[in-house]
């Protein structure tokens, strides 16, 4: 039985896992009409993802669901900490307390609770369409939309919608749809994953650590409240078949003293972890976010960390393209900044990962003295890797084009004190673009076109006051971002929607100026590097 659709959707997101349902969730807060396709009838009901940073309960906050997802987390207490063959210490990362976007450095959860708040948040927007059980099977890019073939219980149907987001995971149809190449830096180790539920309430500390043991290199982490997750490396010796049994999971767990009489096993599962990047994200209408654009090993934490900055990313210009309110290349700009803040992130992980997979005893003795000698920091015991920075694109240029130095990178959020009410800044403003000015005098000469401009765009003007904030003003309660900010001689800058910094001004006429930039840049989102092949690998694998 064919159906015939009776709508054109804005935009139709292929798999419905925490990418596809932020992304639904983000475009849905915005009055986009949206439809999520789900291949499989029922959520995946076993754990996956474990682990989100500071930055990604941000995110969380931004779309409406921050207190809803503390509600399922465990918050880090203490540090991550590696310890070799003989229990000493090789690195220790503190992970306490709150990280710079005011939220707990790194969380811990189960991935099907969490789904469970955001697929019931997305749902619940009027403008957002779920199906499940429904596999695309076909997809065909037009000039003004892009037809999807689909199948279901009620037999086959048609979809259209004038983007299409493939977030159904490394193995997507939507990327088969696309001329994109791939670069996989050959980094392959497989895993034995075991989640277990505890029967007992047990303090467990540090609550997550890495053994880097030659004998069997292993991991022991939260699988979040009331949860453990042990993660064991493959040996040459043996199978993925062998290794992937109830019976070798209990073997393996036994020396921890988890047995069945005081543990559930709830999934085993063998993973191949991989380091790999989509070259190009957006090809006219098809576009890419999450395990569909790129895979990393998990070791920093950082896959559904990285889909979640591709999805917030990818939202707020999606809307304004969507609107007509910047120009369709503005999402060009997406692979060009996210493509490289990932590698940021899977070079990271591979890093890590050469650190931990060392099988040869004399090696592993090598790196403990080594790792011992710096003393378990960080800063000296690890290998270095590259800042977390947006690649090349909406971002402040300089008086000769090219990128202005120090823009691009994450800013914080503090709290904030507005017409009585002190909470982390977000929440008072709603997000968006904002403009953060040292008291009312920055933005005071802002023209009608730049007011009406900042309008259209949905940006707020954040004066901020260290005492005696007027009522229009926002009082700094934390006393952290004016510090900051006079500390680097800026009376402005100005936060994108996902958070990192589009550029400062020192003075209001350079904020003038930075506000045409952006209004230029949305409008004309040329630059270099824009169209160009795909940057090369910011980390080498010897």
């Amino acid at each position: 039985m064919s159906r015939t659709p009776s709508k054109m959707y804005d935009v139709a997101i292929v798999g419905f896992g925490p990418v596809g349902q932020m992304l639904s969730l983000l475009l849905g807060r915005a009055g986009h009409d949206v439809i999520a396709l789900e291949r499989w009838p029922d959520p995946y009901d076993l754990p996956r993802a474990v682990h989100f940073d500071h930055e990604i309960g941000r995110i969380f906050q931004a779309a409406g669901v921050g207190e809803e997802v503390r509600a399922v987390t465990d918050p880090v207490p203490d540090h991550y900490e590696w310890r070799n063959a003989a229990g000493e210490p090789l690195v220790r990362i503190d992970w306490s307390g709150n990280g710079p976007s005011g939220w707990p450095t790194a969380s811990f959860f189960s991935q099907p609770e969490l789904e469970a708040v955001l697929a019931k948040a997305a749902e619940g927007q009027p403008t957002v369409t779920v199906r499940r059980g429904c596999e695309v099977t076909d997809l065909q890019p037009g000039d003004e939309s892009v037809r999807l073939t689909t199948r279901d219980d009620h037999g086959s149907g048609e979809v259209r919608a004038r983007y299409v987001i493939g977030a159904d995971g490394a193995n997507s149809f939507v990327r088969s749809g696309m001329a994109t190449s791939v670069t996989d830096l050959g980094f392959f180790y497989d895993w034995l994953i075991v989640d277990t539920q505890p029967h007992e309430q047990t303090e467990w500390s540090p609550m997550n650590w890495q053994l880097c043991d030659p004998e069997r290199p292993t991991t022991i982490v939260s699988g979040g409240p009331g949860r453990r997750r042990w993660e064991f490396l493959r040996l040459p010796h043996e199978s993925i078949e062998e290794l992937n049994t109830l019976e070798t999971a209990w073997q393996l767990l036994e020396p921890w003293g988890r047995t069945p009489q005081n543990t559930t096993i709830e999934r085993h599962t063998v993973y191949t972890f991989q380091a790999r990047w989509v070259d190009r994200w957006h090809e006219g209408r098809l576009i890419l976010a999450g395990d569909a654009a790129h895979q990393m090993p998990p070791f920093a934490g950082q896959g559904m960390c990285s889909g979640m900055r591709d999805a917030i990313n990818l939202a707020w210009k999606l809307d304004l393209v969507l609107d007509g309110r910047a120009d369709p290349a503005l999402l060009d700009t997406y692979t060009s900044e996210r493509s490289e803040h990932v590698q940021h992130a899977i070079g990271m992980s591979m890093a890590l990962g050469q650190v931990i997979c060392v099988l040869d005893p004399d090696a592993a003795a090598a790196r403990d003295q080594l790792m011992i000698a710096a003393g378990a920091d960080p800063q000296h015991a690890l290998p270095p890797t590259p800042p977390p920075v947006l690649g090349d694109g909406i971002l402040k240029r300089a008086p000769d084009g090219s990128r202005a130095p120090n823009v691009g990178h994450l800013t914080p959020q503090y709290e904030v004190t507005h017409q009585g009410r002190t909470a982390l800044l977000d929440s008072l403003t709603g997000g968006g673009f904002t403009i953060l000015t040292d008291g009312h005098q920055p933005a005071d000469a802002l023209d009608d076109a730049e007011r009406d401009f900042l309008t259209r765009i949905d940006a707020t003007i954040v004066a901020l006051y260290s005492e005696h904030a007027p009522s229009d003003g926002y009082l700094d309660a934390d006393g952290g971002f004016l510090p900051h900010m006079r500390e680097h001689g800026h009376v402005a800058a100005i936060v994108r929607p996902d958070f990192y910094l589009f550029g400062a001004a020192s003075t209001g006429a350079e904020l003038r100026e930075l506000i045409g930039q952006l209004s230029e840049q949305l409008s004309h989102p040329a630059f270099p590097g824009a169209v160009s092949p795909a940057p090369e690998p910011l980390m080498a694998v010897e």
